[in-house]
């Protein structure tokens, strides 16, 4: 389905970024896996580049790991050079890569602030600037913005769970403004921008460090990696123009495309 395709992957070290790398390369993709983590000790969050890219590999993909720090306007040019000069023009952009907070507005520091704008909107439309003129070339080309349900506005009364991320969904709401004004932008380019969210919780190991899943709760419904990979493969795989400008939710989208993502490996169309 993606033979032959050159992918990028943000924030691909681990949870969304990674399940997306991987399904990309199951299908034929050349992968750049990209993300700050090269050396487990460096985190405290499980998870590098390398494995990431080890884990393709031994399942007969393609990938090369390309570490950036994308909140340096620097590395994410550095980033998109080297993968052009090492696997050619870019056919698909997935900026899942995130920095996040969850504290409330009274308590934000400015410096906060501008490193999860830098990571969540400025290298999103960065690095579109960077692929955007070679898949103008080709003639077609997908982008796509991993958004979250946290763009949406909140109940009021609110929901006291969900005190502390209004700047994660005031960063999130801009991608997802970004997404389809620059799919309008590039519709007669015959490129595709999306935003994708997971219509649950996405049990990852940056979820699981902010307690946004609770493991203890045997009740909590959550949605695997899987499914937003194989919504994400859905909407860089169909021909630019026919999926383009949308605000998509993973399971949603597979519904409406009769995909099942089947509970272990493998994926079953209805």
């Amino acid at each position: 389905m993606l033979r032959g395709r050159v992918a990028i992957v943000t924030g691909a070290s681990r949870g969304i970024g990674a399940a997306i790398a991987e399904r990309f390369a199951s299908e034929g993709a050349m992968v750049v896996v990209t993300a700050r983590t090269i050396d487990p000790e460096a985190s405290r969050l499980p998870g590098t580049i390398h494995e990431t890219v080890e884990r393709i590999r031994a399942n007969g993909g393609d990938a090369v790991a390309l570490a950036a720090d994308l909140s340096h306007a620097g590395e994410r040019t550095a980033l998109v050079d080297e993968a052009l000069l090492r696997l050619g023009a870019v056919d698909i952009l997935v900026n899942n890569a995130a920095v996040s907070f969850f504290q409330p507005v009274s308590e934000f520091s400015a410096k906060r602030l501008a490193l999860m704008f830098d990571v969540q909107v400025a290298a999103p439309m960065h690095l579109s600037q960077m692929v955007l003129p070679g898949m103008v070339a080709k003639g077609e080309g997908w982008i796509l913005n991993i958004s979250s349900r946290a763009a949406l506005h909140p109940h009021i009364p609110p929901d006291p769970r969900r005190i502390g991320a209004t700047v994660y969904g005031m960063c999130k709401a801009a991608v997802e403004r970004f997404s389809t004004g620059l799919a309008s932008e590039t519709y007669d380019d015959n490129v595709a921008v999306n935003a994708l969210s997971p219509n649950l919780v996405v049990p990852t190991p940056g979820t699981l460090f902010h307690q946004l899943v609770r493991p203890d709760d045997p009740d909590q419904v959550v949605e695997r990696p899987e499914v937003m990979a194989e919504a994400a493969l859905a909407l860089c795989s169909a021909p630019p123009q026919s999926r383009t400008g949308l605000i998509a939710y993973s399971q949603d989208l597979l519904d409406e495309l009769g995909i099942v993502v089947a509970s272990g490996a493998g994926v079953v169309a209805t």
